[in-house]
């Protein structure tokens, strides 16, 4: 899949983990501001405030507007994908410790015992181990969604083994 370097905007956009775990929340879900901040355990403002910064950099898009309580009028957010479209390469500090941050929030959110976790050393080639990860992954996104199948988030770290 092309990918091409975040601007500066996008890039501080998804420097939070808060606006990191809202475009999971509504990756195939929309969700309105109510609905986030009751997911996150957080104050409805603070979340539309990510909410809103998420919509200007194109991570989310607003839904059809729908009758909430008392008539009141909602409108849901779903992501856009495009945090999967880009290239991290040369991503900032505060966006990899916002990747980490989200990751830790979401396994305290469903506990440890539903992680599944793995850990192996190799001796790879580092941008072929990539490559071929990403493709994976990339293979993965592209798939329609199963329709028996759980939503399933992945977070995969690599670092010098030595």
């Amino acid at each position: 899949m092309p990918r091409r370097i975040a601007t500066a905007d996008e890039a501080a956009a998804l420097s939070s983990d808060v606006r990191l775990r809202i475009i999971r929340l509504t990756y195939d879900t929309p969700l309105t501001n109510k609905e986030i901040a009751e997911r996150l355990g957080k104050d409805p403002a603070t979340t539309l405030h990510h909410v809103r910064k998420l919509v200007a950099s194109g991570f989310l898009e607003p839904q059809e507007p729908r009758a909430g309580n008392r008539g009141a009028r909602e409108i849901p957010y779903l992501s856009t994908g495009l945090s999967w479209r880009l290239d991290w390469r040369e991503k900032p500090l505060a966006a990899k410790e916002a990747v980490l941050q989200a990751f830790l929030g979401e396994v305290a959110d469903v506990g440890i015992d539903s992680l599944r976790q793995v850990r192996l050393v190799v001796r790879a080639d580092p941008e072929e181990l990539n490559r071929r990860l990403r493709s994976l992954f990339d293979e993965l996104a592209a798939e329609p969604a199963h329709p028996d199948g759980e939503r399933v988030a992945i977070y995969l770290a690599m670092y010098p083994g030595d």
